[in-house]
């Protein structure tokens, strides 16, 4: 049986997306390809430099000429693949909360977002792939053959994200992370451009009482 070649996984942060879609790239042999990473690290560069991430055209300069790749991880400490800005390892940068904080506002812009999506697309259409996001299945890869929808409550999600970071070693406050986490669920849902919202053809899943395993399951019952 043949299998889809384009699988896109869509879903707000924390709705179990990256961890799930990465186990699913593993069992079949794809590419697992978090296209959040990209978004990030435009806003890390953004916040380096000093560039304040309300100036709409600074920020679109940069999603348009800096070079971001996505290598195998190079280093054993937890990290599924390495993220590269201009040459500079900053894989664990990107997940700081100052980006959590800030990533929803640059991703919404419309330049970054079309810089970036032709990149996504270029790696998509080669095949083989699982691409994660929050428009994969309406954007990015339209015609993808099998779109996911995860789904999970804002108190779940934050939970998740409360827990990576203290097994981290990180300081956490819950209701802190909550409340960022509904920001960007406004933000990320209400954008002008490429909102976050399920595809009209995708299987939508709600995570909340699921196990990653029961969710990795039910993604493979589907693709076969």
């Amino acid at each position: 049986m043949k299998l889809p070649d384009c699988i896109a996984i869509d879903g707000p942060a924390a709705s179990g997306k990256s961890t799930v879609a990465n186990r699913i790239a593993e069992k079949i042999g794809y590419l697992y390809f978090d296209t959040g990473v990209m978004y990030r690290a435009v806003t890390w560069m953004a916040l380096q430099r000093d560039s304040s991430v309300e100036d709409e055209a600074a920020v679109t300069g940069l999603a348009e000429s800096i070079p971001i790749d996505v290598q195998p991880p190079s280093v054993e400490d937890g990290r599924d693949y390495d993220v590269l800005a201009e040459g500079e390892d900053i894989t664990w940068e990107i997940r700081l909360p100052e980006v959590d904080a800030n990533v929803s506002v640059v991703s919404a812009y419309p330049g970054v977002r079309a810089a970036l999506t032709v990149q996504q697309r270029r790696i998509g259409l080669q095949g083989q792939v699982v691409m994660v996001g929050r428009d994969i299945g309406t954007v990015v890869l339209p015609d993808a053959e099998l779109k996911i929808y995860l789904d999970a409550s804002a108190e779940e999600r934050a939970r998740r994200r409360y827990e990576e970071r203290i097994e981290r070693g990180e300081n956490a406050d819950f209701e802190a992370i909550l409340e960022n986490m509904r920001r960007r669920d406004k933000i990320d849902s209400t954008r002008e451009v490429a909102p976050l919202r399920a595809a009209e053809d995708a299987v939508v899943i709600d995570t909340d009482n699921l196990t990653i395993e029961e969710v990795v399951a039910d993604i493979e019952s589907l693709i076969h």
